[in-house]
């Protein structure tokens, strides 16, 4: 490390700490570690597998520079101990002037990150070593490429060099010998180049390149390390809920050699396919080339099957290794590889990303090849991936223009308009505008625009691309190595064959499981996955060909079998109702009836509040009353059989009424022409009458019942008489009468008192037993920290997330995620929105105190969640350790929260608290 590293204080006790591994020493499961990267190395080297030697310097020595702002005063030493042992084994010292040691420094975090550091390489040459390099090797034009190589990337990634200066001249001196290729350009044109990038090092950093191959390494580490807290890698860690704290492992590594002539090159392989999940070869191969022309798609590559061809030893001893990780694995495995002068070296594997469809097949292939069982699968896939299957799909009989096509790189259907840089796609979608991210090749400066983007177009690279890898990481759509399609950077623009441009802002849709990108937006289909849920295919069916759907229903299937969570959902019609059954609802968690006094029924809340005398307000409620019930019986009609849980009317009542500000202009405009009516006048002051500063902590809930004589009474008869005829019509009707916002048990205690006696009328009218059950939403902290006296009067409760994250944060949802949410999230204030995954160290203690003081009073007490956390995939997973009977949420995320209850239950991590 550099010298003032070495004065660093970083040593808290005075136990021997160890910051540097040989290959040799750890295994994959040191992930924490030693990183991904480091880990699977040593796992590869372990089995014996050909992994050029190294070593890798630790998480722990990162979280101390980050913490300290300097490197551990021993890491020095240990870095020096392990470089001289490595030189030691390869016979040559690093830059070594007549035969040089060259590494390479990659940085490897525990999670894959596409926002780290890129990989330096051929470290160790010099104005000096270049010669000795290409004596060595017998190729001048090698050593002074790669020369050239690591003066670009040192000087991009270390140095913080504008790479697109390096792009220009090189792009610059293929034009001037008249070649479209870096490969064809000779000896003496490198080495023009390297004194041009010299230059710009020169230039741009203020420094010339370093010629000490020390510093050079010490230099790259020191970029790994501050790489991890770069916007692009805390862009990402946001993006993927990967914690901040986690430190990233540097690895440094010999270099072998892929650009030493047709003989040589590099590849990316994949065990399965990681669009499809296919079995089979898969992956891209480029001869004479080193590790980051494939990623970064600089070249188009061929199929790795044309490897055979070119080199049948190395390409049968790699699908050997191939097998012999995915075996160890158990699982798709990801390798990059060099083959330098017929002889093969692994230089990475790992747990390979893939798509949501990939991902269900092959944990489904993987437990019939007897390598998994059915509750490993079911860890393989995630909520979110299934909600992806879900997704539209293109219409593939609907009329298209194609433009062209590419490599299907990430399935999907995604519609925008184009726009060829990362900030422009990031400015117009927070317009509110969607777009499709178009450039030549993307790399880790894209990842924003990545993010904010519906699907990502390249004209360069293939399936082991950057772009393609990060978009199957992110669920992104993406298509890849379009050649026929020109892109032009400067010029902002798109050329079709036979010159069809297609301009900033021009709308384009672009389809990652074929590959085809068509002019304008093209129409959309329900996806087979949504279908199978609509029960419109039978997976199970004769013939069935489908084998997405076919892996989608086995892991539901396994889900369902062993989840102890119910899943219910948030419907407040029938039609929303029997969609919810049909995508295996269980109940309806939540029904609104705030959206039954919309439309024409507005009037009638109108006579309610301007009502008198209390017959007029019993007129008003008795009309009201028919209504309701009919909403009601069609309800129970759809859920027939299943718990039915009504709210009763929450918000304010000025949501019914008309617009303060619209009415007082009509009314004044209305006196101006002496033409006022009554109505609008009396509706004018009963407005200002119920106007409140703050009306979401005003008169709403179950203030409303207590203090509107008959409104919740209303609604109650309405649940039991329709309750009465469904069992009448020889229905199963199972209604819960939820009371909204109770602070105190008194509160309930007043409504239920009339609730039941309204219950008990009914029942003596019609001559049957209800077995209506009444219980609260706990929304309040108040209500969460009183559980025990409100589970006295309650027969269950339901947490409302939603407003209860809004009362214990202070937080109004509407106004703070339109105001400061962003910089928050940027800030690491939160790492994702509370009302997007539940806050499990304020609103989630808060549900487990009132989840265990509510039972410690009613065993029996019925307990579940209804805000729309219910169908987030983390937040299912607190619900069922937290010992909650279900969870409630919209009608489309049912699956999801299906196949999450599933794997919590099925996860041996998970704890439940029942």
């Amino acid at each position: 490390m550099p010298d003032h590293a070495v004065n660093a204080a970083s040593a808290v006790d005075s136990t021997p700490r160890k910051f540097v591994y040989d290959f040799a020493e750890g295994n994959k499961d040191l992930k924490d570690l030693l990183g991904g990267k480091g880990a699977n190395l040593a796992e590869m080297t372990n089995l014996g597998l050909p992994v050029p030697p190294g070593f890798t310097i630790t998480t722990e020595a990162c979280k101390v520079y980050l913490d300290s702002g300097d490197a551990p005063a021993e890491l020095r030493d240990e870095v020096s101990a392990h470089l001289a042992a490595l030189e030691s084994r390869m016979g040559k010292k690093l830059g070594q002037a007549d035969d040089p040691l060259l590494v390479s420094v990659r940085s490897g975090a525990k999670f894959s990150m596409p926002g780290m550091m890129d990989t330096v390489l051929n470290i160790g040459l010099s104005d000096d070593s270049v010669h000795g390099l290409a004596a060595q090797s017998g190729d001048e034009r090698f050593a002074w490429d790669s020369y050239r190589r690591l003066i670009q990337m040192f000087g991009k990634t270390v140095l913080d060099v504008d790479g697109d200066l390096f792009e220009e001249a090189l792009e610059e001196a293929k034009r001037g010998r008249g070649v479209s290729t870096d490969v064809e350009l000779t000896a003496p044109d490198l080495k023009e180049l390297v004194e041009r990038f010299k230059g710009i090092v020169e230039r741009s950093a203020g420094r010339g390149f370093p010629q000490d191959p020390r510093e050079q390494m010490d230099l790259a580490v020191r970029a790994v390390f501050d790489s991890w807290n770069g916007e692009r890698a805390r862009l990402y860690r946001r993006q993927e809920r990967i914690p901040h704290d986690l430190g990233t492992a540097v690895n440094v590594c010999s270099m072998v050699f892929g650009n030493l002539g047709p003989d040589s090159g590099t590849g990316v392989a994949f065990t399965r396919d990681p669009a499809s999940g296919q079995q089979g070869v898969y992956g891209d191969y480029l001869q004479n080339a080193q590790g980051e022309d494939v990623v970064a798609g600089i070249r188009n590559t061929v199929p790795l099957a044309d490897l055979e061809e070119l080199d049948a030893a190395s390409y049968r001893e790699l699908l050997g290794i191939m097998e012999t990780l995915e075996t160890h694995y158990k699982d798709l495995c990801d390798i990059e590889f060099t083959i330098e002068r017929g002889k093969l070296w692994m230089l990475q594997t790992r747990v390979g990303k893939r798509t949501a469809a990939a991902a269900f097949r092959i944990a489904v292939q993987l437990v019939d090849q007897g390598l998994i069982n059915e509750a490993e699968a079911l860890q393989r896939v995630r909520g979110a991936q299934l909600a992806q299957l879900m997704f539209p799909r293109f219409d593939r009989d609907a009329e298209s223009e194609t433009l062209g096509r590419g490599i299907a790189a990430s399935p999907g259907a995604a519609v925008g308009q184009a726009v060829f840089d990362s900030d422009t796609a990031v400015e117009r979608v927070r317009a509110g505008e969607r777009v499709i991210l178009i450039r030549r090749e993307t790399n880790p400066d894209d990842l924003d625009g990545m993010i904010a983007a519906e699907g990502i177009l390249t004209s360069r690279g293939g399936k082991t691309s950057h772009a393609a890898v990060v978009a199957r990481g992110m669920g992104k759509t993406c298509v890849c190595g379009a050649e026929e399609l020109e892109v032009d950077l400067k010029r902002r623009q798109l050329t079709a064959p036979g010159g069809l441009v297609i301009r900033e802002g021009d709308v384009l849709s672009i389809d990652g499981t074929t590959g085809a990108v068509y002019r304008g937006e093209v129409p959309v289909v329900a996806s087979p996955v949504v279908e199978y849920f609509e029960g419109r295919t039978d997976p199970e069916a004769d013939g069935a060909t489908d084998e997405l759907v076919q892996a989608v229903h086995r892991l539901m299937t396994y889900a369902d079998r062993v989840r102890r969570l119910r899943v219910r959902a948030n419907a407040d019609n029938a039609e929303d109702a029997d969609r919810a059954r049909r995508f295996g609802a269980q109940g309806i968690g939540l029904c609104r009836t705030e959206h039954m006094f919309l439309g024409d029924r507005r009037g009638l809340v109108e006579r309610l509040v301007l009502a008198d005398t209390d017959g007029e307000r019993e007129e008003a409620l008795k009309a009201l009353l028919p209504l309701q019930k009919g909403d009601f019986v069609e309800l129970f009609a759809s859920m027939d059989g299943l718990p039915v849980t009504v709210r009763l009317l929450d918000p304010p009542l000025h949501e019914f009424l008309p617009d303060l500000t619209e009415l007082s202009v009509r009314v004044a405009l209305d006196e101006s022409r002496g033409t006022v009516s009554e109505q609008d006048t009396r509706l004018l002051a009963a407005v200002q009458r119920l106007h409140e500063q703050n009306p979401m902590l005003g008169l709403r809930g179950v203030r409303l019942g207590l203090v509107i004589p008959g409104l919740f009474t209303m609604q109650v008869r309405a649940i039991a008489e329709a309750a009465a005829e469904r069992r009448a019509a020889q229905g199963d009707p199972r209604a819960e009468i939820m009371i909204p916002l109770v602070g105190t048990v008194q509160e309930l205690e007043l409504v239920r008192d009339e609730a039941t006696a309204v219950i008990a009328e009914v029942e003596a009218e019609y001559g049957v037993e209800l077995a209506l059950t009444v219980g609260t939403m706990i929304e309040l902290p108040r209500a969460a920290l009183t559980a025990g006296q409100i589970a006295e009067c309650a027969d269950f409760f339901s947490f409302g997330t939603n407003d209860l994250t809004q009362t214990v944060w202070g937080f109004s949802r509407d106004d703070v995620e339109a105001s400061f949410f962003t910089s928050y999230l940027e800030k690491g204030v939160f790492g994702v929105s509370p009302f997007e995954t539940i806050d499990r160290d304020g609103v989630g203690a808060l549900v487990r105190q009132a989840a265990e003081a509510g039972r410690a009073v009613r065993p029996d007490l019925k307990l579940g969640i209804c805000g729309e956390h219910g169908g987030d995939p983390d937040s299912v997973h607190f619900f069922h350790e937290a010992g909650l009977d279900y969870v409630s949420c919209s009608p489309f995320r049912v699956p999801v929260a299906r196949l999450e209850a599933g794997r919590a239950a099925a996860d041996p991590s998970s704890s439940d608290s029942r």
